[in-house]
């Protein structure tokens, strides 16, 4: 803005018609105070002042506003019409002026000297800014040089106090700092340590400090003092301010006692198991002698077995038709023989249950109505009902979750109460766990299968008892058997990575719970039967 001074209005109108047809934006005083009130409040880039006015001239007036800092840029240009003698012009310029003009004045010379004053004007105001934004700049680059320094001596100090090897890079790959583990293993705080041949760790560090990557090795350091190499974990990470890798922070960590005991660890792993090998090979060898010893054995006593039974049968028919005192004792002869000849047959089952066998999706509905066929006889004699709800498809051994089947069903018959005909029931559903007690699941990676009887049932203090082989809760008398079946159909279910139970009370049934799993993850391949 242009501020035109003088205390003629004649004389300020064509001057300020002159500069507005310039696009200059013009302001205007009729004396020194009122120019002087003006410039406290408004920045002006030139004033136009006239020397003779009253009560205060234009060199008053220049003197006044040199003493405001809100003016130390602004341009005056002298105007007069009478005081043009040379000590007046010098007045004008020590007065604080930059031009002194005489009237009248060329209009397109004081148009020309204003816009050069004003684009200077304007320069200044530019320069200004800029310096004004460079000493923030500056002020604010001093204060993150300060943080950062504060930053890198509590950082250094954090180093020192560390109980390992400790030093920072630049970004550079030039080491900056070390602490005082750095050496006993280097000789001065400008060089790596001294690493063991066969760990070529710089060559890969350079690549990292290439990529700006984190950095982590083991690496042996040679001691300095010994000469000895110690097993280390390097690991250098790369430090960014605002984006932009700044150094790195590295440490060795010494790991040796670490790594003695690990290799000490893995050579006592292989010699022992290098002793299972051998054991499991014993194992092996010895558990195909007793197969073969038992099947030997087994087959050793049922020939006798066979003989005994086919004389006793043949001398009761042929030589006690007629000695009713005698009969009773070879019956009794041939019911030990019978039961005999059961026993071994369970304990050759019981002692084959080790050997390996594959598993295959069956669908346990059709197995169990094919294994009912074998007990029809048992079935139709007690007038039994047995009722087999669905039973999602499982991934088992067939024979052996057969065996279970048999075993729980002829328990279930056998253990019925007199003159009640058998109900037997079999339910399945999904669980969520491998629990006994899991909740119901659509999609559970378990089948729970509750086998229900309405036979005399037992006391659960002896639960345990029951799946031991040989135990029996019932004598021999009243009730066949050899006390191996619940032992086989535990054994068998161990196999398959699942859990049997029963729940019952004296004379109120029993009920047999399986949990097995719907697939098998543990052992081989599985095929699909239906």
């Amino acid at each position: 803005m242009i501020l035109i001074v003088d205390d003629r209005r004649e004389n300020i109108l064509p001057l300020k018609k002159i500069l507005e047809l310039h696009r200059f934006t013009v302001d205007t005083a009729e004396s020194g105070e009122e120019a002087l009130r003006k410039v406290l409040t408004t920045s002006y880039s030139v004033i136009i002042l006239d020397v003779q006015m009253p009560d205060m001239d234009g060199f008053e007036v220049a003197n006044a506003i040199a003493g405001f800092s809100k003016a130390r840029f602004t341009s005056i240009i002298f105007l007069s019409a009478v005081n043009t003698d040379k000590k007046f012009i010098t007045k004008g310029y020590t007065s604080g002026g930059v031009d002194y003009l005489t009237k009248p004045v060329d209009p397109d010379i004081l148009v020309l000297k204003v816009k050069t004053l004003q684009k200077l004007y304007e320069q200044q105001q530019e320069l200004r800014a800029a310096q004004d934004s460079l000493r923030k700049e500056v002020e604010v680059r001093k204060q993150a040089q300060e943080v950062l320094t504060e930053r890198m001596q509590e950082l250094q100090g954090v180093l020192s106090s560390l109980p390992q090897v400790a030093f920072t890079v630049a970004s550079n790959g030039q080491l900056e700092y070390v602490n005082e583990y750095w050496f006993r293993y280097a000789p001065s705080p400008t060089t790596f340590p001294d690493v063991h041949a066969d760990d070529n760790v710089w060559e890969e560090w350079k690549r990292s400090l290439i990529d700006g990557v984190e950095f982590t090795r083991e690496v042996r350091l040679r001691e300095l003092t010994t000469g000895d190499f110690r097993y280390h974990l390097l690991r250098i990470i790369p430090v960014r301010q605002q984006g932009t890798l700044t150094r790195w922070i590295g440490t060795f960590t010494d790991i040796h006692p670490q790594k003695q005991a690990a290799e000490l660890l893995e050579r006592e792993v292989e010699v022992r198991t290098n002793e299972l090998r051998v054991k499991n090979a014993e194992l092996e060898r010895t558990n195909h002698e007793l197969q073969q010893f038992t099947w030997v054995v087994s087959h050793d006593l049922k020939e006798p077995l066979r003989k005994i039974q086919l004389l006793n049968d043949t001398i009761k028919e042929k030589y006690l038709k007629d000695n009713p005192e005698a009969a009773p004792y070879l019956d009794r002869t041939i019911r030990s023989s019978a039961r005999m000849a059961t026993l071994i047959n369970d304990l050759l089952s019981y002692t084959q249950l080790s050997a390996p066998e594959a598993f295959h999706f069956t669908n346990l509905n059709s197995l169990l109505t094919d294994l009912l066929q074998d007990f029809e006889d048992v079935v139709s004699k007690k007038r039994a009902v047995v009722d087999i709800g669905p039973i999602p498809e499982l991934d088992v051994i067939p024979t052996r979750i057969r065996q279970v089947f048999q075993n729980l069903i002829s328990n279930a018959l056998k253990f019925a109460k007199e003159n009640v005909s058998p109900v037997i029931t079999i339910r399945a559903e999904r669980i969520d766990t491998k629990d006994i007690d899991g909740c119901p699941a659509p999609d559970g990676p378990y089948c729970r299968i509750v086998v229900q009887d309405n036979g005399i049932g037992f006391d659960e203090k002896f639960l345990d008892r029951i799946f031991v082989i040989f135990q029996r809760l019932h004598n021999r008398t009243n009730y066949e058997g050899t006390g191996i079946g619940l032992a086989i159909a535990r054994k068998n279910i161990e196999k398959h990575h699942g859990l049997i139970s029963a729940r019952s009370r004296e004379d109120e049934g029993a009920r047999f719970i399986l949990v097995l799993p719907v697939r098998q993850t543990i052992e081989g391949p599985v095929t699909e039967t239906r």
